[in-house]
C-alpha cells in the first residue's frame, strides 16, 4: 500500500491587491520525492514555500502534513538574531543527546563553530543555516536558493549530501546543473497555478514550452470563436428580426473567459551598451603576486585579457577573487609583478552583496538617486545610456509595473533586486563589465537572457560564479584559484577546464563536470552565442600553450560538416532575402518611438500616448529580435548548402 503524503496542499488561494498569486492552488509531496520548484521572479516561489513550512498563511485553502512528519525549512535570508555564534545556532533546535549531529554536519560543511554571526560572511551563515537543517535531518526539506554564496566545494559537498538522503526535499535554485544532478519532479508556479511534471528539470524546459505553444493554439482558436459570434450578433439580427439571446449569452460568457486569462510574464528589455571602445589588449598581469595576513593570493600569476574576452574566477571561498580582480582593474595594488591597464577603460560592477541597495528606499528613488543616472532638474527622469528617460518605463522594461515604483526595496524577491541591480548596472555605458555572482535568484528566463548579453558584449567581461553552467555558457577562459598562491587559466569554461584538468580535485571538492549542453539547452540566440564563443575560445587557447585542447561541448560552434546541406526551399530564399528589409524598417520604427518616449514630459502630459508608446516599443523590439534570429538561421543554412 502506498505511503500517503507526507505534505498535502489544497485549493491555496493569496492575493496582495491586482491578479492573486496563488488561485485554488493544489500539489502533494510524497515520500521520496526530489521536487525542483520552478518560476518566474515574482510569481511566488517562496511564499509557497513558506506556506509549505506552515510560516505563512493563505487568504483560503488548507495544509495538511502527515501525523508525525517533520518538515525543515531553509530560507533565503535565515536569522541569526540572539546566537552568540554560528555553532550556537546550528545545535539550537537539538537535544543534548543529539548535538553530535550538529557537529557532524558543520564539519562536512565547514562552518566555523565559533565565530561571532554578525562578523560572518554570506558564505559562512549559509553553510550554518545548511548544517542547522541538516542536523535535524527532518522528513521533508524544503530548500530555497541553498547554493547562494556557496563555493563550488560547498556545493558539492551538499549535492552528494542530498543524493543521498532518503528524506524528500523541495528545491527552489537558479543553479541548473544542481537541479539536474538531483531533481526527479518539477512543479511549475506559473500565473497562480502549480503545474507538476514527473521528470527531472532536465525535461522542464521542452516540457514549459509545448505548454506554452499550446496555449497560443488554444487562444487562437478562441479568438476566432469570438470573432465569429460576433459577426454573427451583428449579421444575424438583420437577418431574423430577432436575437438568439442564448448565443448572445455565449458571446459574452466567451469574452469573459477571454479577459480573465492571465498573459505569460515577458522578457525583461536588458541590454548592455557599450562605451566608446576600448584599446584591444584591455588589462594584462605579468609575474603578479599578492597576499594579505600572510597567507597568499597569487604568486607569479601572468594573464592578459583582450577586448572582447570574458575571463571566470572560480574557487573556494576566501581564496581572493575580488581581490584578483580588483588587482587587474586596478583598485589594488600588487606586492610584486606588474599590472597594465589599456587605454579608455569604463567598467561597471555587480555587486553579489547588493550592497548599492538599501532596503528602506523605493525602487523610484533607488534608480532615481544614483548618481550617474539622475537627471539635473528632474525627479521622474533617469540617464539611461546618455540619454533620459522616465523611471517608470525603465522600471517596466525590467518587469517592474507602476505599483512597484513607490514600494521599498525590501519587499521585492531575491530575483527582483537581482533585477533592480542589473537595472542600475545597464543604465551605465562601459566596456569592462566586473560580475560577482550575477545568477544569484534570477530565474530561468532571465538567465537565458543575461547568457546572451554577456556572450555578445562587445567588452571585456570579468567574471564570479559559482553557477556550472553559467560558466559552460559564457567562459571564454577560467582561472582556478586554489587558496594556496596558484592561480591557473584555462581555456573554455566549467566542463573543459575539468576535462583538461582530469577531474582533478579543486580545493579539496572533487570538480565535477556540469550535465551534457544542448543547442536546446542554451536557451534562445544559441547558435549565434556559439560562433562568439568559439572565437574567444581559439584567442585564448592560444594565450595558454600549456593547456590542454580545450572539451567539446554542444554549447559552442561543432566542427564544421565536409558534405553540403539540402538546399534552401524557394519559401526560405525569398524570406532570407525579404528579411533586411523588414528589419531595417523595425529598426527605423523603434528609432521613432524611443525619440519620442525620450521626452520628459511625456508621461505627465498624455499617460495614455505614453503607455501605447511603450507597449508599440516593447513590441516592435520583439519583432526585431525574432527577424534577426530567423535571418541568422536562414544564413546559417545558407552557408550549410554552400558548403
Amino acid at each position: 500500500m502506498a505511503e500517503p503524503p507526507i505534505l498535502t496542499l489544497s485549493e491555496i488561494s493569496l492575493g496582495w491587491g491586482g491578479d492573486p498569486l496563488f488561485a485554488g492552488l493544489d500539489c502533494a509531496v510524497q515520500p521520496g520525492d526530489r521536487i525542483c520548484l520552478v518560476g518566474r521572479n515574482g510569481s511566488g516561489k517562496s511564499t509557497l514555500m513558506k506556506i509549505m513550512a506552515g510560516l505563512a498563511e493563505p487568504d483560503s485553502g488548507e495544509r495538511f502534513t502527515r501525523p508525525g512528519a517533520t518538515v525543515g525549512y531553509l530560507p533565503q535570508d535565515p536569522d541569526f538574531a540572539g546566537y552568540a555564534t554560528l555553532g550556537d545556532y546550528v545545535a539550537e533546535p537539538l537535544d543534548p543527546a543529539e548535538v553530535w549531529r550538529a557537529e557532524m554536519a558543520m564539519e562536512g560543511l565547514k562552518v566555523p563553530e565559533d565565530q561571532d554571526p554578525a562578523a560572518a560572511s554570506g558564505g559562512e551563515r549559509r553553510r550554518a543555516a545548511l548544517a542547522r537543517l541538516m542536523a535535524v535531518d527532518p522528513d521533508l526539506m524544503l530548500l530555497d536558493e541553498p547554493t547562494n554564496h556557496l563555493d563550488i566545494e560547498a556545493i558539492a559537498w551538499l549535492e552528494q549530501r542530498l543524493s543521498q538522503t532518503r528524506a524528500a526535499f523541495v528545491l527552489v535554485s537558479h543553479d541548473r546543473a544542481f537541479l539536474r544532478a538531483l531533481t526527479r519532479q518539477v512543479i511549475w508556479v506559473d500565473r497562480g497555478q502549480a503545474r507538476r511534471l514527473d521528470r527531472g528539470f532536465t525535461h522542464f524546459e521542452d516540457w514549459r514550452d509545448k505548454v506554452f505553444e499550446e496555449e497560443a493554439q488554444a487562444r487562437h482558436k478562441l479568438d476566432r470563436l469570438i470573432k465569429q459570434e460576433a459577426v454573427w450578433a451583428v449579421e444575424g439580427i438583420s437577418a431574423r428580426r430577432k436575437r438568439n439571446m442564448g448565443r448572445v449569452r455565449r458571446l459574452q460568457d466567451l469574452r469573459e473567459e477571454r479577459s480573465g486569462q492571465r498573459a505569460r510574464t515577458g522578457t525583461a528589455a536588458m541590454a548592455f551598451d557599450s562605451a566608446p571602445q576600448s584599446g584591444k589588449r584591455v588589462m594584462e598581469a605579468e609575474d603578479v603576486s599578492k597576499s594579505y595576513g600572510g597567507k597568499a593570493i597569487c604568486t607569479d600569476f601572468s594573464l592578459k585579457i583582450m577586448r572582447g574576452d570574458c575571463v571566470a574566477f572560480v574557487g573556494p571561498n576566501g581564496v581572493g577573487k575580488s581581490t584578483m580582480i580588483k588587482m587587474l582593474t586596478g583598485e589594488v595594488e600588487p606586492d610584486a609583478g606588474k599590472i597594465t591597464l589599456g587605454t579608455n577603460l569604463e567598467v561597471a560592477v555587480f555587486d553579489q552583496a547588493r550592497a548599492a541597495l538599501d532596503p528602506e528606499m523605493s525602487l523610484w528613488d533607488s534608480l532615481v538617486g544614483d548618481p550617474e543616472m539622475s537627471v539635473s532638474g528632474r525627479s521622474d527622469q533617469v540617464m539611461v545610456r546618455g540619454r533620459p528617460k522616465h523611471v517608470v518605463a525603465y522600471l517596466k522594461d525590467f518587469l517592474f509595473d507602476e505599483r512597484q515604483a513607490r514600494g521599498p526595496v525590501k519587499s521585492l524577491s531575491g530575483g527582483e533586486k537581482a533585477r533592480l541591480l542589473l537595472a542600475r548596472l545597464m543604465a551605465r555605458e562601459s566596456n569592462v563589465l566586473v560580475l560577482d555572482e550575477p545568477t544569484n535568484d534570477l530565474d530561468v528566463e532571465t538567465l537565458d537572457l543575461l547568457q546572451e548579453l554577456v556572450v555578445d558584449f562587445e567588452g571585456a567581461v570579468l567574471l564570479v560564479s559559482h553557477d556550472r553552467d553559467f560558466l559552460d555558457r559564457t567562459a571564454a577562459s577560467t582561472v582556478v584559484m586554489e587558496g594556496d598562491g596558484r592561480a591557473t587559466v584555462y581555456a573554455g569554461g566549467w566542463s573543459d577546464m575539468v576535462a583538461q584538468r582530469g577531474g582533478a580535485p579543486m580545493g579539496g571538492a572533487e570538480v565535477t563536470s556540469s550535465a551534457p549542453r544542448t543547442a536546446k539547452g542554451t536557451g534562445k540566440g544559441a547558435g549565434k552565442n556559439a560562433g562568439k564563443n568559439a572565437g574567444r575560445e581559439s584567442r585564448k587557447a592560444a594565450q595558454t600553450p600549456d593547456a590542454k585542447p580545450a572539451a567539446s561541448s554542444g554549447a559552442r560552434a561543432s566542427k564544421p560538416s565536409a558534405k553540403p546541406g539540402p538546399k534552401l526551399t524557394f519559401t526560405q530564399t525569398h524570406r532570407l532575402e525579404a528579411l533586411p528589409a523588414e528589419m531595417e524598417r523595425l529598426g527605423v520604427d523603434i528609432g521613432k518611438l524611443e525619440r519620442l518616449l525620450a521626452d520628459p514630459d511625456l508621461y505627465a502630459k498624455s499617460p495614455d500616448k505614453f503607455a501605447k508608446a511603450t507597449a508599440a516599443l516593447t513590441q516592435r523590439r520583439r519583432a526585431l529580435e525574432k527577424a534577426e534570429e530567423e535571418w541568422l538561421d536562414l544564413e546559417a543554412l545558407r552557408e550549410a548548402a554552400e558548403g
